[in-house]
């Protein structure tokens, strides 16, 4: 069977599911499963698969088919200017939140000795980075899940930056370690009762720990913006993602907890999705 018949195949069953992105999906898990990147697929449609890459290529779209999503399929998600590895510890890292890791770089000067806090790291996408960006920094990741910090780990050791960040497997209430030039956090700020509404692959498969933020969707932040005055540096900079809808709340917390100056910064969409502010 060639690339290309494979590929209707798999394309029509996606799309059969409701699958949106039928065909591209149907590509990205070809790709995959051959070991060539798309566009080398694309230019070589008429080479012929072998069975056990068809089977292999089937089990890949059965999952997709179930809305599991593709990231969680190849382990891997591109993020700013690398390729972390993912699975269903973790959220995907999105295209939104590189406004945080761009807000965060801003600020930053390339021979700069800053020591950095990822609060609620994930993958370690947003202070790795950083850090590879920013290579006289520091940093420490936290996260309450060790599978979470596992993964953090690896994509620290195959990005080569090992050394200069630690990841503790600790929540931001029960973290007492050092003091901070930079926070950065991407905390859970999704209502309780709204994850229900969110799309399947997300509602379905990405872990309920990473986007519940209770039942007004601030307890997280709160938390968060509380524990970083304590823990960052006078004069230093908390750099926060959170809801479109969130931010007038958002600021009035930071001023209760003696930050100022804060600054809202919009996504590419030209969404509310971060804001920066100084310690008293």
């Amino acid at each position: 069977m060639k690339y290309q018949e494979i590929l209707n195949q798999g394309s029509k069953i996606l799309k059969l599911n409701n699958i949106k992105s039928y065909n591209l999906d149907s590509e990205i898990l070809l790709s995959k499963i051959i070991k060539k990147d798309r566009s080398q697929l694309l230019l070589n449609l008429d080479n012929k698969i072998d069975e056990i890459q068809k089977k292999a290529f089937f089990k890949y779209i059965n999952r997709r088919k179930k809305n599991e999503p593709i990231a969680y399929i190849t382990g891997f998600k591109e993020f700013w200017k690398n390729s972390f590895r993912v699975n269903k510890d973790v959220l995907i890292p999105r295209p939104e939140t590189e406004t945080l890791v761009e807000q965060v770089l801003n600020e930053i000067d390339i021979m700069s000795k800053k020591t950095i806090l990822d609060v609620g790291t994930g993958s370690g996408c947003i202070i790795l980075s950083v850090l590879n960006e920013r290579r006289k920094c520091t940093g420490v990741g936290i996260d309450i899940s060790k599978n979470a910090i596992k993964l953090a780990k690896y994509n620290a050791k195959i990005q080569h930056i090992k050394n200069r960040v630690k990841f503790f497997n600790s929540d931001i209430d029960n973290f007492y370690t050092g003091k901070y030039d930079f926070i950065l956090s991407n905390p859970p700020y999704i209502k309780l009762n709204e994850i229900s509404d969110l799309d399947k692959d997300v509602r379905n498969h990405e872990p309920k720990l990473a986007l519940n933020g209770g039942i007004d969707g601030y307890s997280k932040i709160k938390l968060v913006i509380k524990k970083s005055s304590e823990l960052i540096k006078k004069r230093g900079k908390l750099f926060l993602e959170v809801g479109f809808n969130q931010t007038i709340k958002t600021l009035e917390i930071l001023k209760n907890n003696g930050f100022q100056n804060s600054m809202v910064v919009k996504d590419l969409a030209k969404k509310n999705r971060c804001i920066i502010s100084t310690k008293n």
